[in-house]
């Protein structure tokens, strides 16, 4: 900033703190109204940066993963009142308190993953220069699996109950 007093130039000197450095709290009203979309300068791409706007192209899988999450626990209740069991002894607890109580957990540990992976998309995964942001394309596939392996074997009860 460069300011005239008296006629002579004075350089205000800027503060040595850089702004950039601190991290933006998680419950900011920024988050909301914030119009960052991408880190402008080279230098903090090259590190984890945070964002307040999000790309559209990351909302398909997000929605892909939640629907599917749903209808894998849809699946799997319809599945154990023909006699399979859940594996998983985490969702095995939940369903032992009732398949709102399951659907519910699914839902929201689905739901809290996805945000915390949303937030941190631009960190680096494992110190390779591949940002979390990636895990987007690739997460889909375990959820589509296992409701297409519940499709068959629900197939395949059927066949074996004619």
């Amino acid at each position: 900033m460069i300011t005239y007093a008296n006629n002579e130039l004075c350089v205000a000197k800027r503060s040595r703190l850089d702004r950039r450095i601190k991290e933006m709290p998680i419950f900011s009203k920024d988050r909301l109204s914030g119009r960052r979309e991408s880190a402008r300068r080279k230098e903090d791409r090259q590190r984890f940066y945070q964002i307040d706007r999000y790309d559209c192209r990351i909302l398909a899988p997000i929605v892909v993963i939640v629907a599917f999450s749903l209808l894998d626990a849809i699946l799997t209740l319809y599945l154990i009142g023909r006699g399979a069991v859940e594996l998983n002894p985490i969702m095995a607890y939940f369903l032992d308190h009732g398949p709102l109580a399951f659907i519910w957990a699914k839902h929201l540990l689905t739901c809290t993953s996805l945000v915390i992976l949303l937030v941190h998309k631009n960190a680096f995964l494992c110190k390779t220069r591949f940002r979390a942001e990636i895990l987007f394309r690739f997460f889909p596939v375990p959820f589509v699996l296992v409701v297409c392996w519940q499709i068959y074997l629900i197939s395949v009860m059927n066949l074996h109950s004619l």
